[in-house]
């Protein structure tokens, strides 16, 4: 099964030892169609509709709050509202979020580069240095560690489930979760 979720930020557990937990709240949500164990999900993403988006919802007659719509995993059977049942139950969850973006970065920020010396007026700095080209192949070869885009990237890790707050349907898990705080992304019952 599979939800919505917004990642709250970090906390920790007050028994001892304390262990790091990451809250994840889950998004009101309403199933449009089920077919075959997936549906079509309607969630408030927080961002305007456009006209494609107030069609699909005068179709299935949903209120303005519900203003994305995505393909999930769920527990329904019929349309209506998301059943959060499996979350009680579940161990371990699978969450998917975008990484932070760094835009483009040097070779020391994207791949934790030493540098070169830091006295006696070197002009090494920050660079990469040599990608060693010199004779055999000829060319820079595919994968290398250069500088270039940084982060910005789906990832997708396995937590263990600490508590689950029914009634605010806040999920707390083990350990951290990819992105910066307020971002959304998807949670799949593991276990």
């Amino acid at each position: 099964m599979e939800y919505i979720v917004e990642k709250i930020g970090m906390s920790r557990t007050i028994t001892v030892p304390a262990k790091p937990v990451t809250l994840l709240r889950v998004l009101d949500a309403k199933v449009c169609e089920v077919t075959d164990g997936t549906a079509l999900v309607s969630y408030n993403s927080g961002k305007k509709m456009n006209k494609a988006i107030e069609g699909q919802q005068k179709k299935y007659s949903l209120s303005a709050e519900f203003n994305r719509f995505v393909t999930l995993e769920v527990a329904n059977t019929e349309a209506g509202d998301l059943d959060l049942a499996p979350l009680a139950e579940a161990s371990v969850l699978k969450s998917t979020f975008t990484t932070k973006g760094r835009g483009f970065s040097g070779a020391m920020k994207r791949w934790n580069f030493g540098g070169g010396p830091a006295s006696h007026g070197h002009r090494f700095g920050r660079r990469t240095g040599s990608i060693g080209n010199a004779e055999w192949p000829g060319r820079v070869m595919k994968g290398k560690k250069m500088p270039g885009q940084y982060g910005n990237v789906q990832n997708s890790v396995k937590n263990e489930i600490v508590s689950y707050d029914a009634e605010n349907k806040i999920i707390a898990v083990l350990g951290s979760v990819s992105g910066a705080n307020g971002t959304l992304g998807r949670v799949k019952v593991a276990k």
